[in-house]
């Protein structure tokens, strides 16, 4: 009898070990944003026709939605090995990017908010600012802030690269879930 509890106390311990621990963090909002391998293409090629576009009339204008975002998040996410976050949900809401997911460190889980702004320079670059990141319980590096501002840098940087060259983007607006860019040929 004594051997039965023993070998159950240390199975539970076992499988307690085996399991991640959801420790808490932002809700994530009651809308899911719909994730598809089409609406990461569509965003491809809905980049491509602005471009097109822009070269004969000289006016660049690319509208891109929460889904689209979120599709191309979630594929680029899956191409690596150790991903900061699973899950991810990218909401366009009031002048701001809000990015959530969850993120696993060791046998910890949280669910984790990135509220990102996106500016104009007076070149007309795009400047990503990290406003804040909310990893629930756990502390957040100012090293892991600037990490992730530079990963939206690039990763919207990356987007619009190829459509805005030889363009002066001149607004930036996020708004009813969708972002839209305007800009002019230099």
């Amino acid at each position: 009898m004594k051997h039965n509890v023993l070998l159950a106390s240390l199975a539970l311990l076992l499988a307690s070990l085996a399991c991640t621990f959801f420790i808490g963090g932002p809700e994530y909002p009651a809308t899911s944003i719909p994730v598809s391998t089409e609406a990461a293409g569509s965003l491809e090629q809905q980049l491509e026709a602005a471009q097109t576009a822009a070269a004969q009339s000289g006016e660049l204008s690319i509208t891109i939605t929460e889904s689209q975002l979120t599709s191309l998040l979630v594929e680029k996410l899956v191409l690596e090995s150790d991903p900061l976050l699973t899950e991810p949900q990218v909401y366009l809401r009031d002048g701001q990017m809000q990015i959530y997911g969850k993120a696993i460190q060791g046998q910890l889980q949280a669910n984790v908010r990135i509220v990102v702004e996106i500016t104009l320079d007076a070149e007309g670059t795009p400047v990503i600012n990290v406003a804040s990141v909310d990893f629930g319980p756990l502390p957040v590096p100012d090293a892991m802030k600037s990490a992730l501002g530079s990963m939206a840098q690039e990763a919207f940087t990356g987007a619009l690269g190829p459509a805005a060259i030889g363009f002066r983007l001149e607004t930036i607006t996020i708004a009813d879930g969708v972002l839209t860019v305007t800009g002019r040929t230099k």
